[in-house]
């Protein structure tokens, strides 16, 4: 099981790091790893990199995008998408921060739906230490 965190970076840091992506990894891991004690200056820096994302607008726009695709429900405040017949269970849930994708597969089907939606997403599994700018992503699912 894969746990990926879609961040919206603002535009100059997209252009800042574009050409290194570990040493943005490495920001967004260090911000992760932070003391309870320290949330708040981790939030100041995050909100540095970051658009904070319009919750209720993207949970609409991936509903009406998705609502008749017989592989996808929503539950709560889950989206979920179960393709049985490309063996892939996946969910997105859709934070103010970033957007989070707990997938089998290590290309959900969500990445070409969100692809569309933002040149700025940097996508990061820190658990697997992989990290990459969905817009880099060549052949999308």
């Amino acid at each position: 099981m894969r746990t990926y965190y879609v961040f919206n970076l603002k535009k100059e840091f997209k252009s800042l790091y574009q050409e290194n992506p570990s040493a943005l990894f490495h920001i967004l891991k260090q911000i992760k790893q932070m003391d309870k004690k320290e949330v708040n200056y981790g939030y100041t820096l995050l909100s540095q990199l970051i658009h904070p994302l319009k919750k209720d607008q993207l949970d609409r726009k991936l509903f009406l995008k998705l609502h008749r695709d017989m592989s996808y429900t929503k539950v709560e405040e889950k989206h979920c998408i179960n393709q049985l017949y490309k063996d892939e269970v996946s969910t997105l849930e859709v934070k103010r921060a970033f957007l989070k994708i707990e997938s089998n597969k290590d290309m959900p089907a969500f990445f070409a739906i969100l692809s569309s939606m933002s040149d700025y997403f940097f996508v990061v599994d820190f658990h697997h230490q992989d990290y990459f700018f969905l817009s880099d992503l060549k052949v999308l699912v």
